[in-house]
């Protein structure tokens, strides 16, 4: 595994790329945002491991320019800020994982042996179909029936899931967790707001309904025609 480690705390920067190299991963350093920015962009990493306030460009705005050139290497958050709205925003940011400073180095390389984990098994498919529906991983395009039908980025990562696991039951944790990039329940009913707005848009005019609610359950997308 290959890390970038974003971080201008020297004496701290030392002590992981030392500590995960003793544990075999080969990890590079930069020392403030733009520096990372550019090596996160020109360089291919199994997980970046960024600072939250760094000098030159923050934390945040490196994981919002990554995500806005369609870098989808996984990051996690190092931050002394903790609190529950920070987490959020840095998830928000396009962050796969947060961890309060401070911290042990154990749970550091557990959560970055994780995410490694989610990289290095990619889908293979380019195409998901259920029923007349055909959502293009490559295009970012939604057909039912021929039919184009134009979605919001989280709708199109939303349907993307559920049509990944069709004929599953998909769990509210599932889609914080893959969906929202979240790692805790936010007590809120944005995922009840965006399966409304997908299902509106999925089988408006169509006589056979896709996306179900199972009750005390979750989300499964099927076609039973």
């Amino acid at each position: 595994m290959k890390i970038l480690i974003i971080e201008d705390d020297l004496e701290a920067a030392v002590y992981l790329t030392k500590a995960f190299r003793e544990a075999g991963i080969v990890a590079d350093h930069a020392s403030d945002g733009e520096s990372g920015l550019f090596m996160g962009s020109e360089n291919t990493y199994d997980v970046i491991v960024i600072d939250r306030m760094l000098p030159r460009r923050d934390g945040l705005s490196v994981i919002s320019e990554l995500r806005r050139k369609a870098i989808h290497t996984p990051v996690l958050i190092l931050s002394a800020l903790g609190q529950v709205d920070d987490r959020v925003t840095g998830l928000r940011a396009g962050g796969d994982d947060y961890l309060p400073k401070p911290y042990a180095f154990s749970e550091l390389l557990a959560r970055v042996e994780v995410l490694g984990r989610r990289k290095g098994t990619p889908d293979q498919d380019v195409v998901y179909r259920v029923g007349d529906l055909e959502l293009d991983r490559l295009s970012h395009e939604v057909r039912r029936s021929g039919k184009e039908i134009p979605l919001q980025p989280r709708e199109f990562r939303l349907l993307e899931y559920l049509m990944k696991n069709a004929g599953q039951v998909v769990t509210r944790t599932m889609l914080l967790e893959n969906v929202w990039d979240y790692h805790f329940d936010p007590q809120t009913n944005v995922i009840d707001v965006h399966v409304s707005r997908l299902r509106s848009k999925i089988e408006k005019d169509y006589s056979q309904p896709l996306l179900k609610t199972i009750r005390g359950a979750g989300y499964m997308i099927k076609d039973e025609g």
